[in-house]
């Protein structure tokens, strides 16, 4: 099988052979000195080579994770370790990128296969399919991608970023595996991995990072630990960690949840306690995300059930955290789809700012912004559309999300290079400055955004908003937050203010609340002629102030049974009976009352008059007009002719006044006690049954008159008077409803006030103790200086100095805030103002050396000072201590002078005994040119004729116990004189402190020194 591999990937990449040859060569001499290293080791490469035989081969096509290893400097130690302790049946695949130069050949695949139990393929293009059980190393010459179940290997092209493709191959592993896939820092420098492991805890991966601690180079852990990593530990625990996760059983459960959310009633006790922790309640997000990452959750810390993670949670508050933050998605990037924002910059921006008053804000919104870059990219916009003009409009950017740790990092406006790949050149110089290897915002942008935490499903919203950017935040929404937050964006907008959502959203649940603008960059305006209410926030649930919330399926058995035995009850024992709602419309019907209701001719209709039979009609009118009235029941006794049959019966209307059934109607139907059961009766022919049924009917008759007559007399009294409190309800209800809009309208101001003032009182807080630490940080910092430093404004007010300024401009405390030209400084520079007006006026440094009154030297520098907008707003004076470095120079120019004066040759050598010196009377006697002496070996000089052994022992002696030598007679051959003598002094000068030793040589000729 391996054959096979190395066969296939040959001729995959016939134009590498040479390389590929020069590999082996090199690999089969690694494996020598392998085979050398380990042969104490025999019986462990056995049970190596054993497992080795017995891994199984297993279907593509079937789920299995796949692990992406990324490092760098160190990483060689970190790897052999992580798959030095993995099992031989790791149903795993792992795809590692080591950081190495294109052109050197990597010998890791050789060096791995000797501590590693699994297969090691070095792939070398195009395609490599990718199997569990094997350990890929990508050469550092290729790019690597996946795709389709393959690792996709290819040429590394000029536009490349070779910092970063660790970073790329994650993000394509997420988007590829998504759920599968697993991001593995190890040892190495810079923050390469960082943003791809976030991508692939995005998509529902699991993101590990190696101890940094236990790594040679750990930037790049860092960076992965400060990005989220799920698992930190060492190369060993990891492999462990791995071993544990690549085991059926945790694949098979994250697989069977993504389509079975599992059991109800657990997924409702997790959610609740991390609503208890965090205060946010994601029961109604989308359930596959919450699923895919609870389940990420699960297989990090091996919980096999929903029950068992839910009983996790409860003990390990912080396990509760963690799943927490998992839930939270940070996915952001400066002007993500810059399509979209220049559409924004071109569609919407202008008609916001057009006609707009210098004091009118701009008022914009960008709920769940993350870390920040997508509201600091609108602000840009804004500053950009804004320019330099002068009376321009400020800006009021409120930027919000439910994380807390989010909100303090975008606060921070600190961002690494990477983060800016999407800004442009321009713009980077223009709102950006870097700041220790990193970005800060500019303080122009940062003044617009004021950052907060808030829960955008429940916290009360902002008003009088011109724009809402709330991009990709409503895909992770179920429908019913979907339609309520669209709800708050349409009320916290001004009449035709504008939304702007993601690619993936729409304005579906809310779209009657928006009206398109640009429907392919998804920018919408609030309908004009709307006045939606105020979104009201519910209190929480009984659940969540820690009572126990009843489940649905507690009661469901019980109450199946109650309802069938009242429904046996009731049809048995209680007499026909109907429910009307105030409108008189039949709303429930229990029992047999067709001898008393039916549906009338005609249109079909519930109405509840038009439906009762002759007999009835007329006293269930009356009845129910008393019983509206009174709100008591009424009783009346009718007498009702069915199918030829005639019955007796009591009418009998209550009304109901509990909960939703207040204003409804209870009409029952029964038998009057002693009443003959209904039967038909033959209608007699004789005059005796005929006279009395006239006579019935006359008395029923003259009744019903009687009734009519005084309901009649009632209705136009009632009339009047209700026509008369009509008229007054009218005109209170006129003045009600002005008063009622007008204290809703105040009451929305100022709760919407009331949170910007919380948010802007947040935001000041953060920013105070932020300035707090800055001054503390210089007061400690000035004090510490040993330099005197001295702050000036425009004024030539003194605003700051150093403790060492007081002494040498005679300053003290109360000398701040007084004009610098008031004060009489222990130096003598008449013209200091006129120096500091100058540097501040130019916009350059000045620099001169002056004296003090004593007569001490210092360098006196006057620089404009700057604020971060560039602006001079006063200058530094910086005076530095040069005494003793000029008396220095001065003394050594008057050695100097002194030793040219001398007729005695003399040079003046290193502790390297390379001369530093010589003097003219040395140059004339050895006939040579001061540039072949200077800078070269004392026994070289001057063609060697310093080297007699005389002179050597005599320097050797010198440099080595410091003893002094005085008159040692040496004999020197110098060129067209022949051989002198000369009386050798020699001595030893040590520098103070650590500094270097010198020796002075002195020659004097000797009065024998004639020429030889």
């Amino acid at each position: 099988m391996r054959r096979k591999t190395k066969s296939r990937r040959d001729a995959l990449a016939s134009k590498a052979r040479p390389r590929g040859a020069a590999r082996r060569k090199a690999s089969r001499g690694a494996d020598v000195r392998a085979e050398r290293r380990t042969a104490a080791a025999a019986p462990r490469a056995k049970a190596r080579a054993t497992a080795r035989s017995r891994t199984l081969v297993v279907d593509p096509a079937e789920d299995f994770l796949i692990a992406g290893v990324g490092a760098s400097a160190g990483g060689v130690e970190a790897l052999t370790r992580l798959f030095g302790a993995l099992r031989a049946d790791v149903h795993m695949a792992f795809v590692v990128l080591l950081h190495r130069p294109p052109q050197q050949d990597s010998l890791l695949p050789d060096i791995l296969k000797s501590h590693a139990a699994l297969p090691v393929v070095a792939p070398r293009g195009p395609i490599e399919p990718l199997l569990p059980g094997r350990i890929y190393v990508v050469p550092p010459d290729l790019v690597a991608g996946v795709g389709d179940g393959v690792l996709k290997i290819s040429e590394a092209t000029p536009d490349v970023d070779r910092g970063h493709v660790i970073d790329r191959f994650f993000g394509e592993l997420a988007t590829s595996a998504r759920w599968r896939s697993v991001a593995v820092i190890l040892s190495g420098r810079g923050d390469d991995g960082a943003h791809g492991l976030a991508d692939v805890k995005a998509m529902g991966g699991i993101a590990m990072a190696q101890d940094p601690a236990t790594a040679r180079a750990d930037e790049m852990p860092r960076a992965a630990v400060a990005a989220g990593a799920d698992v930190v530990k060492s190369p060993e625990d990891l492999a462990t960690e791995l071993s544990r996760l690549a085991d059926p059983g945790p694949i098979v459960t994250a697989r069977s949840a993504r389509g079975d959310p599992g059991d109800a009633k657990q997924l409702e006790r997790i959610f609740h306690l991390v609503q208890r922790h965090s205060g946010v309640d994601f029961s109604h997000y989308k359930a596959p995300t919450m699923m895919r990452r609870l389940h990420r959750r699960m297989l990090v810390r091996g919980a096999d059930s929903l029950a068992a993670y839910g009983a996790l949670l409860e003990k390990d508050p912080a396990e509760t955290a963690a799943l927490y933050q998992n839930m939270l998605i940070h996915v952001t990037k400066f002007f993500r789809d810059p399509e979209a924002f220049a559409a924004l910059a071109q569609r919407a921006l202008p008609a916001i700012l057009a006609g707009r008053d210098q004091d009118e804000p701009v008022r914009v919104w960008a709920p769940g912004c993350s870390t920040g870059e997508e509201a600091y990219s609108v602000a840009i916009l804004l500053a950009e559309q804004l320019g330099d003009r002068s009376g321009r409009p400020s800006v009021n950017l409120f930027a919000t999300d439910v994380s807390e740790e989010a909100v303090v990092r975008a606060r921070r406006g600190v961002y690494s290079e990477d983060a800016l790949s999407g800004v442009s050149d321009r713009r980077l110089r223009g709102w950006f400055d870097k700041v220790d290897g990193h970005y800060r915002v500019a303080q122009r942008v940062r003044d617009m955004c004021i950052f907060a935490r808030q829960d955008v499903t429940r916290d009360a919203p902002f008003s009088r908003l011109d724009l809402v950017v709330c991009r990709n935040l409503l895909i992770y929404l179920g429908p019913a937050l979907q339609k309520k937050v669209l709800h708050i964006f349409s009320y916290a907008l001004k009449p035709n203010g504008f939304l702007m959502l993601g690619g993936a959203e729409t304005t579906g649940p809310g779209a009657d609340l928006f009206q398109v603008v640009d429907k392919k960059h998804r920018i919408f305006a609030r309908r004009a002629g709307l006045d939606p209410s105020y979104p009201s926030f519910g209190a929480a649930r009984r659940s969540d102030r820690g009572e126990r919330a009843v489940r649905p399926t507690e009661v469901r058995a019980d109450a199946s049974a109650v309802s069938e035995s009242d429904r046996i009850l009731l049809d048995r024992y209680a007499p026909p009976s109907v429910v009307v709602d105030d409108e008189l419309n039949l709303r429930h019907v229990r029992g047999d009352v067709s001898a008393f209701v039916a549906p009338a001719p005609g249109i079909a209709g519930l109405g509840i008059l038009r439906m009762a039979r002759e007999g009835v009609a007329v006293a269930l009118r009356t009845a129910l007009q008393k019983a509206r009235s009174s709100r008591a029941p009424v009783r009346k006794e009718v007498r009702v002719a069915h199918h030829g049959v005639a019955r007796e019966a009591v009418l009998e209307v209550v009304p109901l006044r509990r909960g939703d059934a207040d204003g409804h109607f209870l009409i029952t139907f029964a038998t009057p006690p002693g009443a003959r059961a209904p039967g038909r009766r033959r209608v007699a022919a004789d005059s005796r049954g005929e006279t009395g049924r006239l006579r019935r009917m006359q008395d029923e008759l003259d009744a019903t008159r009687r009734e009519m007559q005084d309901m009649i007399q009632d209705l136009e009294a009632a009339n009047e008077e209700l026509q008369s409190a009509n008229e007054e309800i009218l005109s209170s209800n006129e003045e009600l409803q002005s008063t009622n809009e007008e204290l809703d309208t105040a009451r929305e101001e100022l709760q919407s006030t009331n949170e910007e003032i919380v948010t802007v009182n947040e935001e000041l807080h953060h920013r105070n103790d932020e300035l707090g630490r800055v001054n503390s940080d210089l007061i400690n910092l000035l004090a510490s200086v040993q330099i005197a430093f001295v702050m000036v404004d425009n004024d030539l007010r003194i605003r700051r100095f150093t403790p060492m300024a007081e002494t040498v401009l005679n300053l003290i405390p109360a000398d701040v805030g007084r004009p610098i030209d008031h004060i009489r400084p222990n130096i003598d520079l008449p013209s200091l103002t006129a120096r500091i007006t100058e540097a501040i006026a130019s916009s350059s440094t000045l620099e001169q050396e002056i004296q003090d009154r004593q007569g001490r030297w210092y360098s006196l520098r006057i620089r404009p000072y700057e604020n971060s907008e560039s602006r001079v707003e006063g200058a530094v004076l910086i005076l530095l201590d040069i005494d003793k470095a000029k008396r220095g120079r001065t003394e050594t120019a008057l050695a100097e002078a002194l030793l040219e004066c001398s007729s005695a040759p003399t040079a003046v050598l290193d502790d390297a005994l390379r001369i530093l010196y010589v003097n003219h009377a040395f140059v004339r006697a050895l006939r040579a040119e001061r540039g072949e002496i200077l800078d070269r070996s004392f026994f070289e000089a001057g063609g060697g004729r310093c080297g007699v052994p005389e002179l050597r022992e005599a320097v050797d002696a010198t440099l080595a116990d410091g003893r002094p030598i005085t008159g040692r007679p040496v004999a020197l051959d110098l060129k067209g004189e022949g051989r002198r003598r000369f009386a050798a002094s020699l001595r030893r000068l040590d520098a103070p402190g650590d500094g270097a030793p010198r020796i002075v040589v002195t020659l004097d000729p000797t009065p024998e020194g004639a020429a030889e």
